[in-house]
C-alpha cells in the first residue's frame, strides 16, 4: 500500500483528472468507475447509463483497453511496429499537452504544490488507490518523487504483449504533461513497470 499518499496519480476532476488521463486514454476508465458512486435514487431519476457498472477495476481496464490494443496491434502490422509507436508517442504527448494547458491553473498558481494537490483530489482518490501502489520518496517545494510498484496500466498492456504500445500511449506523455503544467517543471524518470522494470521512479523537479 502507499505510504505518505500524495494522491490516489500517471487528478481527473481537476487538471490530472481531465488532462493527464488524456494521454493515458483513461478518462473512460475513470468515468466508468465513478458511476459506481452515484446514489440509486439519482440513477433511477436520470438514466440507466449512470447505474453502477458492478465491474472490478481490472475488468474496467480490460473492457476499456482491449479494443484499443487490438486495433493498435493491427495498425502495427500495417504501418510497422516502430513507426506506430513513434506516432503514438507524438500523438499522446500532443493530447496531454493540450489537455493540461486547458485545465491547469495559470501562472503563478501552477506550482508543484498545485500539481500535488491535483493528485490528492478526494473525488478521484478511490480510483488512484485501486490502480496504483505508490510510495512518496521525496516531497519539497521544488521536488516531488514517487515510487510506483504496481500499475494497472502496465499489467493490462503487458498481459496483452503490447507493452511498447502501452508505454507510448500512457507513459510517454507524462513528460509533456509536466512541462505543459509549468514550463519550469520537468519529469525525470528512468524506470517504468510498463517497460519491465521493478518500479517506476517518477521525479518531478521545478527549476529555480
Amino acid at each position: 500500500m502507499e505510504k505518505n499518499l500524495m494522491g490516489s496519480s500517471p487528478s481527473r476532476r481537476v487538471f490530472l483528472a481531465k488532462a493527464l488521463c488524456v494521454g493515458p486514454l483513461c478518462l473512460g476508465c475513470t468515468r466508468l468507475l465513478a458511476q459506481g458512486q452515484a446514489s440509486p435514487q439519482k440513477t433511477a431519476a436520470t438514466s440507466k447509463f449512470l447505474a453502477n457498472s458492478d465491474m472490478t477495476f481490472k475488468e474496467v481496464y480490460q473492457f476499456s483497453y482491449q479494443g484499443f490494443i487490438y486495433m493498435m496491434l493491427a495498425l502495427g502490422e500495417d504501418l510497422g511496429r516502430e513507426k506506430l509507436v513513434e506516432m503514438l508517442k507524438n500523438a499522446s504527448s500532443r493530447a496531454a499537452t493540450e489537455g493540461v494547458r486547458r485545465t491547469a491553473p495559470p501562472p503563478p498558481n501552477n506550482t508543484l504544490a498545485a500539481f500535488r494537490a491535483a493528485m490528492t483530489d478526494p473525488k478521484t482518490s478511490r480510483f488512484w488507490d485501486h490502480v496504483l501502489t505508490r510510495t512518496t520518496v521525496e516531497q519539497s517545494e521544488r521536488v516531488c518523487e514517487l515510487r510506483i510498484t504496481e500499475c494497472l496500466w502496465a499489467q493490462t498492456f503487458r498481459d496483452a504483449n503490447a507493452a511498447d504500445i502501452g508505454y507510448a500511449s500512457t507513459c510517454h506523455p507524462d513528460f509533456a504533461a509536466a512541462s505543459a503544467f509549468n514550463s519550469k517543471m520537468k519529469l525525470i524518470r528512468t524506470k517504468t513497470l510498463m517497460q519491465g522494470d521493478s518500479h517506476c521512479n517518477h521525479r518531478w523537479v521545478v527549476e529555480a
